[in-house]
Order: structure tokens, then C-alpha cells, then sequence
């Protein structure tokens, strides 16, 4: 009989932290679990610390790499269990993390996907905090109203679901489908963006899930197209702006947002890129939002060779 949760984490190149992310899941207290392993093409040694974490994981082995999406959807074919989770290499649950899910799914049996929040996990002089200072003595298990429910709107927004934090309806991933593997970025938003306007989602309170913070993570790499905008507009186009239940995101706070999106994209690139790209992503975020007159210092600054300065450590962000 297959286990009531598939767990597939998907790996490339992950000898350094693998082994402590699997660790986490055979910790569970929720025992009913099977763990899928997919090695992406690796030339370190993920398969050793794979098998030394976890023997009796199920490993599938791809020759040449594929992608994250595609080594995900590998593993989703492969799973048999009625609730499915997609854990990152190098991110860390807490012990209840799958028994509090799926018995918000028990609470609630129309959930699509029931997710859980998550936070940074930076390193400092003597590497990443241990987890159990960073979590809670007691669990949160009640919904959050604003993110239950019909949430489309709220994911016009932020992408709030981070992929290691949710768990997922089987039935639902059938209905809608997998990761899209032509997607380079934002691959799990877009999921998220089309599961929402078919299924309801839950946010259960902390512990959170903790998500690795290191220089090498795709997020931190200049791409010539703002995927986020796009996915955001293109969406915003087909589906409006609205839930199935009638709450929207504002059409003014989505120009914002657009705005700050496009924001972090200019300076980004202006740092790490391409400055013809970024001076011209800086003048589109202020034609989305003309009363952010600091944006407009920045788009004629850029075009007068201005550059910000870089950051030379991996630290915490700073709000300004």
C-alpha cells in the first residue's frame, strides 16, 4: 500500500547539505512517508551522502541535468502517495512539519495545498544558526484568514509559498499539472498562480520551514528577462485580478508592486548585469508607479553611469 506522502527532493550537486535535509525528513514525527530522491545529474558526491543519510531512500539518477522542474516532475511520476511534497536540497523541516499539514488537510479536505511559513536561514562566523534556535516552543496550527482559501489575488502579490513549504493534493497536481520545465525561473509561482485559481489553499502558522541562504542560488543570478514581471502581467492579463470568492489585489497596489519588482530588477542587473537592462527596468518601474520620485532619481542617475554599491557578504536584507 503506498505511503499516505510521497517527499521528493530534488538534487544537483548538493554533497554539502543533502545528507542534513534528509536527516530532517526521516526525523518526522509523521512516519507514513516515502522519501524519492532525485539525483540531477551530479558529478560530486550527492549519491554517497544520499546513501549514507538516507539507505533506504528511493534514488532516481539522471545522467545529464535536467533542471530543477524536470527533476521534479520525474519525481511526482514517481510518487504514490496521496499528498506530495518538493523539499530543496538544502532546506530543513521542523520534526511536525508533515504531521501539521496533513492534519490541516484532515481539518480541511477542499485544501489543494496547505502551506507553512518560511524564514532565511543565514549563516554568520560559525556557519548557519542550529535549527532549534530558530524555532518556536509551540506550534501555530490555526489558518491564516488572509492567505485561506481562494488566494489567486494573493499571489499576484508575492510568491508567499516557498516550494519546500507546502504540501500538495495529489489530486490537485493531476488536475492542473506539474512544473512547467520550460520555465527558468519562478517555476513554482507559475504552479502556484494555476493552482489557485482551481484550488484553495491553507497557511498554517510556524514553526517555519528554513531556507538556506548561500551565494551560489539561482534567485541571486542576473537574467536577461524579469520573469516576475512577466509571469505577474501575463496573469493579470488572462485571469484579472481576482479570487474565485471576488477578493482582488487592487489595481493600484498591483502597479506598486510591478514597480518594486521592476525596481530590484534594474539595480540588480546595474550591479551584476547588464546596465542597458537596468537603466531601462529602473524607467519602467517608475511609469508603473510616477509618485515613487526616488525611482525616478535612480533611472536618471543610472543614465548618468550611476552605479549602487555592491554588498560584499551574505547578510540579512535591510528595509529602507
Amino acid at each position: 500500500m503506498p505511503a499516505l506522502v510521497s517527499v521528493v527532493v530534488p538534487v544537483h550537486d548538493g554533497a554539502a547539505h543533502v545528507a542534513q535535509t534528509l536527516t530532517a525528513v526521516l526525523a518526522q514525527t509523521h512516519a507514513d512517508v516515502e522519501l524519492i530522491v532525485v539525483d540531477d545529474g551530479s558529478s560530486d558526491d550527492t549519491l554517497a551522502e544520499v546513501k549514507r543519510a538516507a539507505p533506504t531512500a528511493r534514488v532516481l539518477r539522471r545522467d545529464r541535468a535536467g533542471g530543477v522542474s524536470v527533476a521534479r516532475n520525474e519525481g511526482l511520476a514517481a510518487a504514490g502517495g496521496r499528498f506530495v511534497c518538493f523539499l530543496d536540497q538544502d532546506d530543513i523541516w521542523h520534526p511536525s512539519h508533515l504531521a501539521r499539514q496533513v492534519a490541516a488537510f484532515a481539518r480541511a479536505p477542499e485544501l489543494g495545498a496547505v502551506v507553512v511559513p518560511y524564514q532565511h536561514w543565514y549563516p554568520d562566523t560559525h556557519g548557519e544558526p542550529a535549527p532549534g534556535r530558530l524555532w518556536p516552543e509551540q506550534a501555530d496550527d490555526g489558518f491564516a484568514p488572509d492567505f485561506t482559501g481562494w488566494v489567486y489575488h494573493q499571489f499576484l502579490i508575492d510568491c508567499w509559498a516557498l516550494t519546500s513549504a507546502t504540501m500538495l493534493r495529489r489530486e490537485a497536481l493531476d488536475d492542473v499539472g506539474a512544473f512547467d520545465p520550460n520555465r527558468p525561473y519562478g517555476e513554482d509561482w507559475e504552479l502556484w498562480l494555476r493552482l489557485s485559481r482551481r484550488w484553495r489553499f491553507g497557511r498554517l502558522g510556524g514553526p517555519p520551514v528554513l531556507y538556506r541562504q548561500h551565494p551560489s542560488q539561482g534567485s541571486r543570478r542576473a537574467r536577461d528577462v524579469d520573469h516576475r514581471t512577466e509571469l505577474l502581467t501575463s496573469n493579470a492579463h488572462e485571469h484579472g485580478l481576482a479570487s474565485r470568492d471576488g477578493r482582488a489585489v487592487p489595481a493600484r497596489l498591483f502597479r506598486q508592486n510591478l514597480a518594486r519588482y521592476r525596481k530590484e530588477f534594474g539595480l540588480h542587473h546595474l550591479l551584476h548585469g547588464d546596465a542597458v537592462i537596468g537603466r531601462g527596468a529602473l524607467w519602467q518601474a517608475w511609469r508603473n508607479d510616477p509618485l515613487r520620485l526616488r525611482v525616478l532619481a535612480m533611472a536618471v542617475a543610472a543614465s548618468a553611469g550611476w552605479r549602487p554599491q555592491p554588498v560584499t557578504a551574505l547578510q540579512p536584507p535591510t528595509t529602507t
